[in-house]
């Protein structure tokens, strides 16, 4: 009887055999620092007071985190354009329509909670008060 086994799957070096791409090291970390500068810019931007209307703030901060979502589903996800029979394709897609919910979801209710839950933030009472 044998000591040596065979296995099925080789664990070389950015290799594998099995059809998937499962990153190599060097891709893990550059999705890493991609991911820190792509948190820290937003971050500063937002913590000096952000620019001068608050729409390109946001529109700024928006945009960084869909570079964000990009860099994770490919560098942590490993999604690319060789897709294993348009898996890639439709997981695309699903996280596209999550994280669209996900944020009209969060700005509807933030927005009716801010509407309902601070009636006193009445433009009436600001008036009395620069008199």
């Amino acid at each position: 009887m044998s000591t040596h086994s065979i296995e099925p799957h080789s664990h070389h070096e950015g290799a594998s055999h099995d059809g998937h791409d499962h990153g190599s090291y060097k891709s893990y970390i550059t999705g890493f620092v991609l991911s820190v500068i792509l948190t820290a810019i937003p971050f500063a931007i937002v913590m000096t007071g952000g620019f001068e209307s608050r729409a390109v703030t946001a529109v700024i901060v928006i945009a960084f985190a869909v570079a964000q979502i990009l860099v994770h589903m490919v560098y942590f996800l490993h999604m690319n354009s060789r897709s294993d029979e348009g898996w890639t394709m439709l997981s695309m897609i699903f996280t596209v329509i999550v994280v669209v919910i996900m944020l009209a979801g969060s700005l509807w209710v933030m927005y009716h909670l801010n509407t309902n839950m601070m009636p006193q933030m009445d433009h009436s009472q600001m008036q009395g008060m620069g008199s």
